[in-house]
């Protein structure tokens, strides 16, 4: 892995300079450098989870105990615009807090999503896009 591994990986979320982009489950252990590749991709600082604008993207860090996740996809989705883009930023195995990818897909898919890819985005964090149901192409 190298030192812009972290920087490929935010040019890999598919967000764009302007972009708003709200953060749902910020805690300390969250990676800062990711997070500063972020805002300096959008331009700006992310928005947190009581932002109740239009947002162009949502981004949330999940870990094992955090809570229900199904219901924390739902809430990221009441200000998302049609098409923005959702990432659940999880632990890789082996860490504490690790959430399994079938976890995931299941909270997805009662929300109303599905997963559509998982990369490593940081040392310790993965990134599952998801996407919603039923859009023909």
């Amino acid at each position: 892995m190298t030192d812009t591994a972290g920087s490929r990986g935010v040019d890999r979320l598919g967000f764009a300079p302007g972009n708003v982009v709200q953060e749902f489950g910020w805690s300390e252990d969250v990676d800062d450098d990711l997070r500063a590749d972020l805002e300096e991709l959008v331009g700006g600082e992310l928005v947190d989870e009581d932002y109740d604008d239009v947002t162009d993207g949502v981004v949330v860090w999940w870990r094992e105990g955090d809570g229900d996740l199904t219901d924390t996809l739902v809430d990221v989705q009441t200000v998302l615009d049609d098409g923005g883009l959702i990432w659940v930023l999880t632990l890789k195995p082996g860490r504490p807090g690790h959430v399994g990818h079938n976890e995931i897909q299941e909270a997805a898919t009662t929300a109303g999503l599905h997963a559509t890819s998982t990369f490593a985005i940081a040392p310790d964090w993965s990134a599952t896009r998801l996407g919603t149901r039923g859009r023909g192409r």
